[in-house]
């Protein structure tokens, strides 16, 4: 499995999205207008959508591109339908609970099979969770102090709409699939059609 190891704070700056999107507090007390000296062509505009999208989720190239296959084939824009499957994974789903405090923490715990999906273990990051769907933190995991820690921390955190969260079983309820609408960053996802019908 690769792993990512670009610095966060460096890619957040180049990307132009704050850090507390992947759920960094740290701040950059660098120059964050920098890169606006440079004049982008439209495909490094259309590039950079695809790369903030990417960075944000933590997916490669390969499973990006066949997201992006699967989205031009469901109903809608295909744009907005790729946000949502990004989105419905079981790696994202911790991250919106508050029970990782970043999408990559998140992709591990998933991985050391902490989570169940309607009473099942599932260790599978990239697996896409449905609407009506149940994802909890396993009982076993439940008395870890590693994740009482977690949830002190993510408190304060705004658990999404189409999440039902239950705090007291440490489990949520998928109501609806998320839409565009319901995401903290802001995006072009027209650009990255523009960019692969190219």
């Amino acid at each position: 499995m690769a792993v990512n190891r670009d610095p966060i704070l460096k890619r957040c700056r180049y990307l132009g999205i704050s850090p507390a999107v992947v759920g960094i507090s740290k701040s950059s007390n660098r120059n964050p207008n920098a890169n606006a000296r440079r004049k982008v062509s439209e495909y490094g505009i259309q590039l950079k959508e695809k790369q903030k999208l990417k960075f944000i989720y933590g997916v490669l190239e390969k499973p990006f591109h066949h997201y992006f296959e699967i989205a031009t084939k469901m109903e809608g824009q295909a744009g907005n339908n790729l946000i949502t499957i990004l989105e419905s994974r079981l790696d994202n789903i911790a991250f919106r609970m508050g029970l990782a405090l970043t999408r990559r923490e998140a992709r591990q715990l998933v991985t050391h099979g902490h989570f169940t999906v309607n009473g099942k273990k599932v260790d599978i990051p990239s697996y896409r969770v449905k609407a009506g769907d149940v994802v909890a933190l396993r009982d076993k995991s439940k008395s870890s102090s590693k994740f009482k820690t977690i949830v002190e921390q993510t408190n304060g955190r705004v658990i999404p709409l189409w999440l039902e969260m239950n705090k007291e079983q440490l489990s949520a309820k998928i109501v609806r699939m998320p839409t565009i609408e319901d995401i903290d960053y802001e995006v072009a996802p027209h650009l990255i059609v523009e960019l692969y019908s190219k």
